[in-house]
């Protein structure tokens, strides 16, 4: 664990306070879960139990079951012999998370009551805030909170909390892109497209254009993960799309 790392986990457990009694288990895997979030804990990250567990200030049988809940939640994985690290998401998560995302934001955008959103219009203009500063975390940020905006849509908290798990796996697709203001800028735009349809009641519209959103995502981070497809092999349009 490096001197970032260590710093990290230590400024984490300053602002979090300590483990709260008998929940040291799901606080221990909270923390570490923002750390991957907030690109703290890259991909490919190796987690030493021993640093781990006196940064953090558990027990390393508390540290084992919360490494246990973000290996459920794809966020690390276990390597016999070498221990736990922080996942390397490949092609398959990344078809995996779009269907997911398809299934949730699509189908919220469709039942919901097409109400004023401000939450998401606040998402909106903090992405185009960032835009212009070239700000390519914030951009990321704002994204995720338009996307989790969305689907909360719904008022489901089983929902919500897939999302939030499913994001979380998306900003370690996004690690190695993420000081590039092209790949993040061009959907600010596209979010708010989809909030005016949203909130004129034209809510098919607004999951059709979801739709090709998250098609269009899933094109782009497949091209860079597996180079790209052979224009034959491509759904119609979405050899001119890029997206996240």
């Amino acid at each position: 664990m490096n001197t970032v790392q260590n710093e990290f986990l230590t400024t984490a457990v300053a602002q979090a306070g300590p483990a709260p009694q008998g929940e040291a288990i799901p606080w221990a895997a909270d923390v570490l879960r923002q750390g991957v979030v907030a690109g703290r804990l890259p991909p490919g990250t190796r987690l030493s139990e021993a640093r781990v567990s006196e940064a953090l200030r558990v027990s390393r049988n508390t540290l084992r079951e919360a490494f246990t809940i973000l290996v459920g939640e794809n966020l690390l994985v276990r390597v016999p012999n070498r221990g736990v690290s922080v996942a390397r998401p490949g092609a398959d998560d990344v078809r995996e998370i779009h269907r997911v995302r398809l299934a949730l934001e699509t189908s919220a955008l469709r039942w919901s009551d097409p109400v004023p959103q401000p939450g998401l219009h606040a998402a909106v203009e903090d992405g185009r805030a960032a835009r212009d500063r070239r700000d390519v975390t914030g951009m990321a940020d704002a994204n995720q909170q338009f996307h989790r905006g969305v689907v909360e849509l719904a008022g489901s908290p089983r929902q919500d909390e897939l999302m939030s798990r499913t994001l979380a796996e998306m900003r370690l697709v996004f690690h190695s892109m993420r000081q590039d203001p092209s790949f993040h800028a061009p959907w600010i735009e596209r979010n708010a497209r989809i909030l005016e349809l949203f909130e004129q009641g034209r809510r098919e519209e607004a999951a059709v254009q979801m739709h090709d959103y998250l098609e269009a995502s899933r094109q782009q981070l497949l091209d860079v993960l597996e180079g790209p497809a052979p224009a034959a092999l491509r759904g119609p349009g979405t050899a001119s799309r890029a997206g996240r």
